[in-house]
């Protein structure tokens, strides 16, 4: 027996490794051909007959209709034509299948209809861990996924309305699985609520993640008005919940008790709202009424009754309140009667938003801005649907106001499904008045009934004979034309273009451009706060960049050597110059002459006015004094010098002969205390002075003049005497040097002249400024006036 065992275990330890791999061969041959077959049947590029390079549809879903196609198969044929189509022809979703075999748009990703062979390959891929284990989705989740397209047309826009809370997350990210049961209860809590709910996978909407910010997971981000905020705390419902509380703006809800309720309801005039109180027994506002408070906002205001405050009991007892369930009053024009009230224990948000948005306007609302005249007067689009709006063409005065009492008794009485009443104030919207009064001033109140045909602003109406007074008489007409008109729709005989209303409510520029600028410096101060440095990253740049130039230039001056500076002497205190001056001179400092000649002019008592006095703006007179002695070297020497200045058109070169006019000079260089201290002379010293190759730039309309003072054979070639004041002693060693001077020492009198002129166009010469300047004519003592 025992050898009967072993011989048979013997057998089949012989047979196992001859049959067991032949069979599991073709085990996995049979379920690959079956898989390829069953993930070839459902491609949606053979079912249309077109390549995957070219989209060229050779079969279009009309052909396979079964309207037009008989086959017994052509229905089902016509599911996936059509099917196939809407695939490829959105790019996205065509995407998406080349990528992942996605057929289903409400499919998660990278999962097909078929779990066929490419699910089986996706099963086991490398990406960003070594090994991957795919996870199913929960269903419940994935109706709160968010595409990009989706994302810019649906939510952006809703997010105006109410808040939403999203979560960015992916396949492969484990921390996501620990926050999935917190996530999950705040989703249940949150969005009965009103909250918005939505969840980004970054593996496959990088697009969508990019745009929000989201680079890492899990990220949870809040949306309102179409701001994004980041959640930076720990992952639990109560600081969820607040989270969502501290997304929406302050005072939605204003606190009410007995002594302010009065006010709150009269403001329905200024604010053109209707006004609802909550009443409930917490203390704090619950955060229903806040997000039915956000969502109606541009509608209705909101004040919140505390039952348990001991200061709330007239206002109580005045609306006999149950305090046992929480309650609901909406009031109007009427602020001692509510035109609507709603009580219920358990108060949903549903039953809030049909309550409110059946009452979101007045009997008699003010039309103040277009969006409100196109939901009160809607444009026509059906036979059943007309809407007639009768509108008061009214004052604010108040003389107007028993008449605007009068229109609302009337509309309040007469109140039906296709008229709506509304007032507007003339001086408010004069455009659209004076399109219906045909350009005419309404000294007395007028109403018109109008019906509004298109979008351009086309419209039907007719105003009504009389005017309005608020009288008997009046009302008795104007519901004799109402009648008529329900009567016979073409009673509206005449046709107006309609403008574009006037927004009264919007806030000033100023406001606007504050409340932009706090938004803005609060997100930078939360991106600096929670390290979001990618979005953070373009004005860090642009400031480390501004402090890197800044910094870099105080270090290179402080440790720069001192020799390379020269220090100069303190100047004058000066006007800064203009931007004809410093434009001019330093566009023409380079620019080669025009001629090979200078034109050296001299001034007499007929050149003088025109080439001084008169000179236009921006442009200098360059002038050489000179004797009769020297005049022709000197000229030479003047006109190799500057040459290469001719060409500046506002440049102007001259001589002044000092023999014939002797006392000018004197009379420049006195009017100015500055020159007066320089050359430290005296009235004595007039007579005995030598101005030969002295060089003036002479601006003629701004007053002033730089000074160029010769430099004579044997001075020290350092010294800087030639540019700048010098002292007496000085100025005696010159003129006693001047006595026996040459040709050849008066012909180095301008050896500095082009250095001194090249400061002159780089602007750094000191300038000394005239009130006036001098008449050229020694008769003549007063200086000239002339500007």
């Amino acid at each position: 027996m025992t050898q009967n065992k072993h011989s048979y275990g013997q057998i089949f330890s012989n047979r196992h490794p001859r049959t067991c791999p032949a069979s599991l061969a073709i085990f996995l041959l049979i379920l690959t051909v079956q898989l390829v077959k069953t993930a070839s049947e459902y491609d949606p590029y053979k079912i249309l007959g077109v390549s995957r390079s070219a989209m060229t549809d050779t079969r279009s879903p009309r052909q396979s209709h079964p309207d037009k196609n008989k086959d017994p198969k052509a229905e089902d044929m016509f599911i996936k034509v059509s099917k196939s189509y809407e695939i490829l022809s959105n790019e996205e979703r065509r995407s998406n299948f080349d990528r992942y075999g996605q057929m289903d748009e409400n499919q998660p990703f990278g999962q097909s209809q078929h779990h066929g062979f490419r699910g089986f390959h996706n099963s086991f891929y490398f990406d960003e861990s070594f090994f991957h284990f795919p996870r199913s989705r929960d269903f419940a989740d994935s109706k709160y996924l968010l595409h990009h397209a989706q994302f810019n047309s649906d939510i952006l826009p809703d997010s105006h309305k109410r808040p939403y809370l999203i979560k960015a997350t992916s396949e492969w990210c484990f921390a996501c699985i620990h926050i999935e049961p917190v996530w999950k209860e705040t989703v249940q809590e949150l969005e009965p609520l009103g909250v918005g709910i939505g969840i980004v996978d970054l593996g496959y909407e990088r697009r969508l993640a990019n745009q929000l910010g989201a680079h890492r997971v899990p990220s949870i981000i809040g949306l309102v008005n179409g701001r994004v905020t980041f959640f930076n705390q720990a992952v639990v419902r109560e600081h969820l919940r607040q989270f969502i509380e501290d997304l929406l703006p302050q005072k939605l809800v204003e606190k009410i008790t007995d002594d302010n309720y009065l006010g709150f309801l009269d403001s329905w005039h200024a604010e053109n709202k209707p006004s609802v109180l909550l009443f409930d027994q917490v203390p704090v506002v619950p955060l229903l009424y806040k997000l039915t408070a956000f969502a109606f906002r541009d509608y209705v205001r909101f004040g919140y009754v505390d039952q348990g405050d001991t200061h709330n009991t007239r206002l109580l007892r005045q609306f006999n309140i149950n305090t046992y369930a929480p309650t609901m009053l909406l009031f109007k024009e009427d602020t001692e009667k509510p035109v609507d009230i709603i009580q219920a224990r358990g108060m949903k948000r549903q039953i809030m938003d049909e309550f409110v948005s059946n009452n979101k306007f007045l009997q008699v609302p003010r039309l103040v801005n277009q969006q409100l005249f196109d939901e009160l007067c809607p444009v026509k689009q059906f036979h059943r649907r007309r809407k007639y709006c009768v509108l008061l063409i009214t004052g604010e005065d108040q003389a107007f106001l028993p008449g605007n009492k009068a229109f609302l008794d009337f509309a309040t009485a007469n109140r039906k499904e296709v008229l709506r009443f509304a007032y507007v104030y003339q001086r408010q919207q004069q455009p659209l008045c004076q399109a219906l009064l045909h350009n005419q001033a309404a000294h007395s109140p007028q109403v018109v009934i109008l019906e509004r045909r298109s979008q351009a602003g086309k419209a039907l109406y007719r105003s009504v004979s009389g005017g309005w007074n608020g009288s008997e008489e009046d009302k008795y007409r104007l519901h004799e034309q109402l009648e008529l008109l329900q009567k016979d729709p073409t009673y509206l005989s005449s046709d107006a273009t309609l403008p574009e209303l006037n927004n009264e409510m919007a806030p000033m520029f100023i406001i606007q451009w504050m409340n932009a600028a706090y938004d803005y410096i609060l997100q930078i101060y939360d991106d600096l706060l929670y390290s979001n440095w990618r979005e953070m990253m373009p004005i860090l740049s642009l400031i480390f960049s501004a402090l890197f130039i800044l910094f870099g230039t105080v270090i290179i001056q402080a440790f720069s050597e001192p020799g390379e500076s020269k220090p100069q002497k303190p100047k004058p205190k000066e006007q800064p110059q203009s931007e004809d001056d410093a434009s001019s001179r330093a566009s023409t400092s380079s620019r080669p002459p025009k001629k090979d000649f200078v034109e050296v002019t001299e001034l007499t008592d007929i050149t003088y006015t025109s080439n001084l006095v008169k000179l236009r703006p921006g442009h200098i007179n360059v002038v050489l004094v000179l004797t009769n002695a020297s005049k022709t070297a000197l000229l030479r020497k003047f006109a190799k010098e500057v040459f290469s200045f001719s060409g500046t058109q506002t440049l102007h070169f001259s001589f002044l002969n000092a023999d014939k006019h002797r006392h000018w000079m004197a009379s420049l260089l006195r009017s100015t205390s500055d020159a007066m201290q320089s050359e430290g002379y005296s009235d004595e010293d007039e007579e005995s002075l030598d101005y030969s190759g002295h060089v003036l730039a002479l601006n003629g309309h701004k007053k002033y003049f730089c000074l160029f003072r010769p430099v004579f054979t044997g001075d020290d070639p350092n010294d800087s005497s030639s540019e700048t004041s010098f002292s007496s002693d000085s100025r005696r060693k010159s003129r006693s040097r001047s006595s026996r001077a040459t040709s050849i020492e008066v012909h180095h009198k301008l050896d500095r002249l082009g250095l001194w002129m090249e400061r002159l166009m780089e602007g750094t010469l000191p300038r000394l400024r005239v009130p006036a300047w001098p008449f050229l004519n020694e008769s003549t003592n007063n200086p000239s006036t002339e500007s």
